[in-house]
């Protein structure tokens, strides 16, 4: 029969093994859990300025299979990326255009393309990092990196207006026959969003995060978006504005999901939803998330969910990264092509009716 002082001793030894177990265990899940949670302590601190100017393209590059490269490569694939769609190394790629150069025949694969010389173009200098990772491409889910369009290719009856101004096939009637970005309604590159991408320049940012307001003010064509924070999912999504409101950057709402500020967007205004970078039908939706991952980084990702347009949701993930400040971006007051374009059609009307006129 054991003795008061051996119960007394294995006890202690058991509290002293169930101690050291469960510090083994809270080892092994804080260091799980650490992997998950952002190494900063200013977790809902997102007001400031930023920029996500980066190299990495929306969807993934043909011949690329991997999501995730290391420095060396995604050094590589920074010198080599193309703008605007064209090689860097191409002979006519420089810094200087002949502005007494005539314009290039229409249909030909510059045109409407190479409208600006490399001195515009702000891109950033390496691929896009992303939680410590060199990412090939924006879209993550789909895993290929591509849009899983249901036909594979973009609806026709959502087709960015900007593919007249290229193939200088558009009617230039009137200003309502013009995109998007020639009329200088919201940042043309899809910067704006919801779903931001990131343009080839203008791409910096200013985050306003009060208690029950986040207001994001993007640089091109200075578009600012005011979104109600509300208690939670449930109540954000009660709190949607009736269909019949399409509003430009659609009717957003947002809620917290513990430090990640979760933004749901419906109703786009139907131009944007048919000639913006991300096609929506009316019953679609975009969900975006917020997380200061670290003190120099902003997580940032969206998802599109819209089963009329998309075999599937797709996920975009990107990071904002500290600016100093924004620049000025006068759209409307420098858009000196909209009264030569609407100025030509006229002068075309009035030929016409003279040739008419001859002919009587």
């Amino acid at each position: 029969m054991q003795t008061c002082d051996e119960i007394a001793i294995r006890c202690v030894s058991l509290v002293r093994a169930a101690a050291s177990l469960g510090m083994i265990v809270g080892i092994l899940l804080s260091s799980a859990y650490a992997q998950d949670m952002p190494p900063t302590n200013k977790a809902k601190d997102f007001t400031g300025f930023w920029t996500n100017a980066n190299l990495t393209p929306v969807t993934r590059p043909r011949g690329v299979d991997k999501l995730v490269v290391p420095p060396d490569e995604a050094r590589r694939m920074a010198a080599s990326a193309p703008i605007l769609g064209f090689p860097r190394d191409e002979a006519d790629h420089v810094d200087y255009i002949d502005p007494n150069a005539p314009a290039p025949p229409r249909g030909s694969p510059d045109f409407g393309v190479k409208g600006y010389n490399s001195f515009w173009l702000a891109t950033g200098d390496s691929l896009a990092r992303v939680k410590g990772e060199y990412r090939t491409s924006n879209i993550v889910d789909p895993p290929n990196g591509q849009i899983p369009y249901r036909n594979s290719t973009r609806p026709r009856d959502y087709r960015p207006a900007g593919g007249n101004f290229i193939s200088g096939a558009g009617l230039y009637d009137g200003p309502e026959y013009l995109g998007i970005a020639e009329r200088c309604l919201i940042a043309f590159s899809g910067a704006s969003g919801p779903g931001m991408f990131t343009p080839v320049y203008n791409s910096n940012y200013q985050f306003i995060l009060t208690q029950d307001h986040f207001v994001i003010l993007a640089e091109m064509v200075h578009d600012t978006r005011i979104i109600p924070i509300f208690a939670n999912a449930s109540q954000a999504r009660t709190s949607h504005k009736p269909d019949v409101i399409k509003p430009w950057m659609g009717d957003s709402v947002a809620w917290w999901d513990g430090d990640t500020l979760v933004v749901e967007s419906t109703n786009l205004h139907p131009i944007q939803a048919q000639q913006g970078q991300i096609a929506l039908s009316p019953k679609g939706r975009i969900i975006e998330r917020f997380q200061r991952w670290a003190d120099n980084e902003i997580f940032y990702a969206f998802t599109v969910e819209d089963s009329e347009i998309y075999a599937q949701s797709w996920t975009v993930e990107n990071s904002f990264r500290p600016q100093s400040h924004m620049y000025e971006y006068a759209c409307h007051e420098g858009n000196h092509a909209m009264p030569g374009i609407l100025g030509g059609a006229r002068n075309l009307e009035r030929e016409l009716d003279a040739a008419r006129e001859a002919q009587r």
